[in-house]
């Protein structure tokens, strides 16, 4: 008789066959109730937001607001945006704003366009219809717009439908992140809608290399830094970020200043999402939550930091990712199949020979 356990793979799941008399020990996130009405939520969070005007109150004050940004995640992120863009262009309607002055934002950081598909999953396919969606492309330079440079000189480098809009507004998700320590609000415009130069700055292998960039450490980051110091640069006019359980249905909802916003939802899960463990594990076997989580290898090396933070000195990691679009981003392709021997390749990384 064998132990089955199920992970999370693809679209499907996985069952898992293990010797019983193994000491097994299965960790499952902390289960969180979805929302019953989430729309309802949104909009009640929107009227009465954290630290800032109500959304109507910022629409009032904006004079000859003509063009609406709203930047939403990418289809490599599993969050329903569909519902959370629901009740905001609901709210938006309602104060006077057309669809045809609203466009939508995918914040694609240096991934792939999302395609057609992937763009009505993300948006719902009555929004799809009626607004105009715009896939950011990093590397398309006359799609960007120079704002200046970091304190550490970096250039910053953002995608310009954004930059030209009289009202601003990001759309994410707040959960643990294996190196900017907690995903959604500054990420959405870096990288999210950054140019190449700035994300190769912020995702350098110095910061990413730092003790500090690592799952629920945020506030001394160097990545989060980084891209907190570039998102008050061209700061959004307003922020909706949420919270979502293992079946990617929204639990909490948050409105209003960036990092307001950002810092409420990280508080709920440094409370509500973490758990330990007692001693590391001789195998461990991990999972990147399914589809789209694991939908290429790029994306998997997020449930291998997990296994790396309870696994033994020594002990073996099982990363099951399904790569349903293959290996990810060209340049990581191109990386991959380099030959290069694996230690030169992280010394070339380490040595910015290659960003």
């Amino acid at each position: 008789m064998k132990t089955i356990v199920k992970v999370d793979y693809g679209k499907k799941g996985l069952e898992i066959k293990l010797n019983p008399a193994w000491n097994v020990t299965v960790l499952c996130p902390v289960e969180q109730k979805k929302l019953l009405n989430p729309v309802g939520e949104i909009q009640k969070v929107i009227k009465n937001p954290a630290g800032s005007d109500s959304l109507k109150k910022i629409v009032e004050n904006k004079r000859n607001l003509k063009k609406i940004c709203i930047v939403v995640s990418d289809a490599t992120r599993p969050l329903p945006s569909y519902l959370i863009l629901e009740g905001l262009i609901k709210e938006l309607n309602s104060y006077g704003i057309k669809d045809n002055q609203i466009s939508i934002l995918i914040a694609t950081g240096l991934h792939r366009p999302s395609q057609e598909d992937e763009i009505e999953r993300i948006i719902g396919r009555s929004l799809r219809n009626r607004l105009k969606v715009i896939n950011h492309v990093a590397t398309d330079k006359n799609s960007m717009r120079f704002i200046g440079t970091t304190s550490n000189k970096s250039p910053i480098f953002i995608n310009k439908n954004y930059c030209e809009s009289e009202l601003k507004i990001l759309c994410g998700y707040v959960e643990p992140h294996f190196f900017f320590g907690f995903s959604g609000g500054r990420k959405s415009i870096s990288p999210g809608i950054a140019g190449i130069e700035t994300i190769q700055a912020s995702h350098s292998a110095n910061h990413i290399a730092s003790p500090n960039s690592r799952f629920g450490i945020y506030k001394n980051n160097p990545l989060h830094r980084h891209a907190t110091e570039i998102a008050k640069k061209i700061s959004p006019d307003f922020t909706v970020n949420v919270c979502i359980n293992a079946k990617h249905q929204i639990t909490v909802v948050a409105a209003g200043d960036l990092e307001k916003v950002h810092e409420h939802l990280v508080n709920f899960q440094l409370k509500k999402i973490f758990k330990g463990i007692s001693e590391p594990y001789d195998i461990v076997v991990c999972g990147n939550g399914g589809y789209p989580l694991d939908m290429n290898l790029y994306q998997a090396v997020k449930s291998m930091a997990i296994g790396e933070i309870a696994v033994t000195n020594g002990g073996t990691i099982i990363s099951v990712n399904e790569c349903a679009d293959g290996i990810g981003g060209e340049k990581f392709r191109e990386l991959i199949f380099s030959g290069m021997d694996p230690k030169a390749l992280c010394n070339k990384i380490l040595n910015s020979e290659i960003v």
